[in-house]
């Protein structure tokens, strides 16, 4: 598939999502938004995992960019939603330039337990800071977009195609980033790192600007979660938070940058649903869902439509 091609589709497809939104419950529009920030993150993680690597700590970059987003509203009175959202990525994006050299030097389990620590220290500083709202956090009023206030439901719907429009676009770039150059050397990266070196390329540089961009990703999504919920506290920051991101990148699997948002939507329903019939026990059902996929489904939810395509095409072949 051309770029052309892969833009147009990504385009039809964020413009048929706008228009059901026209005819979904305030309730649904306000989890696919949280599904479509969360899935941003989770892009971030799926860069990273091309490489050979897992992020245990983009709650760290999640975090930052909420806090960056809600000090800018409450301090510096900005309101407009495209302007907070560029800060969110900015802020975070400046977060994973400065420890992505550091931690592109390490592999396997010493870069994840040390993007696990990084997200720690700052979930620790975060729940001691009054003036960030302690362990309660704070909230922010309704942003606003072109200059009009988003409240009511016209304001959610706002929000919903503000998020798939960001989600869309974020997918058609990090698809990119996969078939260009240096998404061809990540993977490369993953199965032979030494080999590359060999080439004449650093692993480490790579690695960084992977995981500055991942880090980018990650602020977007923790932005768009604080204008959707209108608070942030510090559990966005902690390890679980994290988790339920590795969760969504698993559960999709690197083979398909669209599987991210269909895992990550799974996920916010299983969660909901599972929260409303089993309130006691809807982790377990969570865990019983992750285990079937990747029982019958061991290379994530994108193998579905990933395998048949292999198959259509060389099929198709003489």
């Amino acid at each position: 598939m051309t770029r052309i091609s892969l833009s147009l589709a990504a385009a039809a497809l964020v413009a048929g999502l706008a228009l059901l939104g026209l005819v979904l419950p305030r309730w649904l529009l306000f989890l696919v938004t949280m599904a479509a920030s969360h899935g941003i993150v989770s892009l971030g993680i799926l860069i990273i995992m091309r490489g050979g690597v897992v992020s245990f700590g983009q709650g760290l970059f999640f975090a930052f960019g909420g806090y960056a987003v809600a000090l800018s509203v409450i301090k510096l009175g900005l309101t407009d939603a495209l302007v907070l959202l560029v800060i969110g990525g900015a802020a975070a994006g400046l977060v994973g330039a400065v420890t992505g050299p550091l931690l592109a030097r390490y592999s396997g389990i010493f870069f994840g337990m040390l993007t696990l620590a990084l997200s720690m220290v700052l979930y620790g500083i975060l729940i001691k800071s009054t003036a960030l709202g302690g362990s309660d956090g704070f909230n922010i009023p309704r942003p606003s977009l072109f200059g009009r206030r988003l409240e009511g439901p016209g304001g959610d719907y706002a929000l919903y195609v503000l998020a798939i429009v960001t989600t869309g676009l974020a997918a058609l770039l990090t698809a990119l980033h996969t078939r260009s150059a240096r998404g061809l050397v990540t993977q490369a990266i993953q199965a032979n790192p030494l080999r590359v070196e060999y080439l004449g390329t650093s692993v480490q540089r790579v690695m960084a600007v992977n995981f500055t961009l991942a880090a980018a990703l990650g602020g977007i999504g923790g932005a768009l979660t604080v204008l959707a919920l209108g608070h942030i506290e510090p559990t966005f920051a902690f390890w679980t938070q994290s988790g339920e991101f590795v969760f969504v990148a698993i559960l999709a699997g690197a083979k398909s940058v669209v599987a991210i948002f269909v895992a990550s939507l799974a996920l916010e329903l299983v969660r909901s649903f599972s929260g409303l019939y089993f309130p006691n026990s809807w982790q377990m059902a969570l865990g019983l869902f992750l285990l079937v996929i990747i029982l019958f489904l061991p290379a994530g939810i994108g193998s579905l439509w990933v395998r048949r395509r292999g198959a259509a095409t060389s099929e198709e072949r003489p």
